[in-house]
């Protein structure tokens, strides 16, 4: 899918491919994902899911909108708060950051990184 000019596309419709979390970063559960390019380039533009389930990560530069759902960020470097996300919440990531995340409802995202 791309995101071409003047394209009105629905974020939360828009159908994503899941696989499960690679087991070395699953904490909990059996959380999948799913991911896709809207626009390729720098920044790169995307929607991404998670299902219920706790992951770890390491994550990229990254902005990002929460659409839908429910979870938290754990900061386990550096150790910050653990934040709350609901639909409306904008964080930012930078390059390194390790993480923890734990999503109660399936968490949909558009990210620019």
């Amino acid at each position: 899918m791309t995101l071409d000019p003047g394209l009105l596309l629905d974020a939360l419709a828009l159908r994503l491919d899941h696989e499960p979390v690679p087991a070395e970063q699953v904490v909990a559960g059996s959380p999948t994902t799913g991911y896709a390019v809207l626009v390729d380039g720098t920044p790169e533009i995307g929607v991404w899911e998670m299902t219920p389930g706790t992951a770890s990560d390491v994550e990229v530069d990254e902005v990002f909108v929460v659409l839908a759902g429910h979870g938290t960020v754990r900061f386990d470097m550096p150790l910050l708060e653990t934040i709350a996300l609901r639909p409306g919440s904008v964080v930012r990531l930078t390059a390194g950051m390790h993480t923890t995340w734990h999503i109660t409802e399936t968490l949909r995202k558009l990210s620019i990184a």
